[in-house]
């Protein structure tokens, strides 16, 4: 089940910030261009909180910066 999502474009480059629940517990994952630059499962909600907080931060630095939310998730 997706938690969180927040896909971001600029000049044909993506980055995507996603949690996901599953059997083992909250998988946080970044991508750049389709290659996974960090993943983590945890099984402690604070600690996901705690990684929404910081991809939303790194997500709003991005879009300060010029990159867009891409509709196409």
């Amino acid at each position: 089940m997706q938690m969180f999502e927040k896909k971001l474009t600029n000049h044909g480059h993506t980055t995507k910030f996603s949690v996901t629940e599953g059997g083992e517990g909250w998988e946080v994952r970044v991508e750049e261009d389709s290659r996974l630059v960090r993943r983590a499962t945890y099984t402690d909600w604070h600690r996901v909180e705690r990684a929404v907080s910081q991809m939303t931060s790194e997500a709003s630095e991005l879009e300060r910066s010029g990159w867009r939310e891409n509709a196409d998730r």
